[in-house]
């Protein structure tokens, strides 16, 4: 009896949950509202086809100054970090030594010249006199003292040019233009000569300067490819050609930013301010260069090639030995579809966009995508120029529901890395 009752209650309930279905298509039923969103037109552009990798900046030059005669160091007329030009004095080693080997190295040519006067002139006179009064063997010996006299007046005549090279030597000039490390022997100690492993200063040029970086082995053949191409479109060899930028990780745009906008040794304030005239800030930024080197090896244990750009570093952005970032630019990809990377979703089935269609209503699409570009995201397939794409609200959008697009943005085209 109970069950039969509990029967019956079911039943009520089904039928009232069918007559409240009856009225949902009824004049003022509640719909739900289309959902508001961000909305950004896919622009096209041009853009580069590039591999970003990570490398190190390298001087072009690097001379460790090693005194070639040994000494007294006496005197030392450069700063530590000082900029350098080539034959500017750098060190000065106690010349008297060499100034007295010098001395008797000349009064050793004088000896050997009038040794050569006076054997020649014997040499001379017995050649004068009859064969029949001199032997062959008398003949023989003046011929042969003058031509040791003069071989010796040769060794002393190279003893006084070495003599006057180290006493040359004794000053140090710097070989080529670039900055200078800290001195690592200053004067009163005694240094050696062709002593390599104690350098009394390093000096590295650094304008221009080298990045160097490696790429992968899967990648050779697709740099290869575009250097002989474009070394065959400026006429240039097959290891040059490609643009190459750099730049270093970090918020050092930023720090040079603020410290445009404030005095040097004051506090920041609300009114605007300027560095002194005296040491202006640049802002400096990412740099372009050229790629001049292709190793000629893939190295084994790590299956990548050394590469290197040459840039212009005339304010010094770049320092020897600093890591930085490197886009290889491999070629232009002309009229690519661009969108803003926040619209990209991804699915288990990969990525994709919402578009909205012209009658307000969200288009679910899946897309190739291709390579980023600063905020922007290249588009291979699946989004044309001009299709508006939704940038923020996605999570409350369904696929073929209703949008309202509120607040259309202008996409942004910075090409930042």
């Amino acid at each position: 009896m109970n069950r039969s009752r509990t029967y019956a209650a079911l039943l009520l309930g089904l039928t009232a949950l069918t007559g409240c279905g009856k009225n949902d298509g009824a004049p003022g039923a509640m719909q739900m509202p289309p959902t508001a969103v961000t909305a950004v037109a896919a622009v096209a552009k041009d853009v580069p086809v590039y591999l970003d990798e990570i490398g190190r900046i390298v001087a072009i030059d690097s001379v460790a100054i090693v005194p070639q005669v040994g000494g007294k160091l006496i005197d030392a007329p450069v700063d530590d970090g000082a900029e350098v030009k080539k034959g500017q004095l750098l060190f000065e080693i106690d010349a008297r030594p060499f100034q007295a080997s010098l001395a008797v190295a000349k009064a050793a040519v004088v000896q050997a010249k009038a040794d050569v006067a006076m054997s020649g002139s014997e040499y001379r006179r017995i050649q004068e006199l009859d064969k029949s009064v001199i032997s062959r063997q008398e003949l023989d010996d003046k011929k042969n003292a003058n031509e040791v006299n003069l071989a010796k007046l040769e060794a002393r005549q190279a003893e006084l040019e070495m003599a006057n090279l180290n006493l040359e030597y004794t000053k140090i000039y710097a070989p080529i233009d670039g900055r200078a490390g800290s001195r690592l022997i200053v004067p009163g100690n005694i240094v050696k000569d062709n002593d390599k492993d104690h350098p009394l200063l390093v000096i590295q040029r650094l304008d221009p300067i080298y990045a160097e970086f490696s790429v992968t082995e899967n990648d050779l053949g697709t740099v290869r490819k575009f250097l002989a191409s474009r070394g065959a479109e400026i006429g240039l060899t097959p290891e040059k050609g490609l643009r190459v930028q750099v730049d270093v990780p970090g918020d050092s745009k930023k720090m040079l930013q603020a410290l445009s906008a404030t005095p040097l040794g004051s506090a920041p304030s609300s009114q605007p301010a300027t560095l002194p005239t005296s040491r202006p800030v640049k802002f400096m930024g990412a740099r372009e260069g050229e790629l001049t080197f292709l190793d000629n090896a893939v190295q084994d244990a790590s299956g990548t090639i050394k590469v290197r750009a040459t840039l212009p570093n005339i304010d010094h952005y770049f320092w020897p030995g600093q890591f930085v970032n490197c886009r290889l630019i491999l070629t232009i990809k002309k009229d690519a579809v661009l969108i803003p990377l926040s619209a990209q979703q991804i699915s288990q089935q990969g990525p994709f966009v919402y578009v909205v269609t012209a009658d307000g209503t969200a288009e679910l699409r899946p897309i190739v995508a291709g390579q980023r570009q600063g905020d922007m995201l290249v588009v291979d397939s699946g989004v044309t120029a001009g299709e508006k794409v939704i940038t923020t609200g996605q999570m409350m959008v369904m696929p073929k529901g209703k949008v309202m697009v509120v607040n259309e943005q202008t996409p942004s085209m910075s090409m930042a890395k």
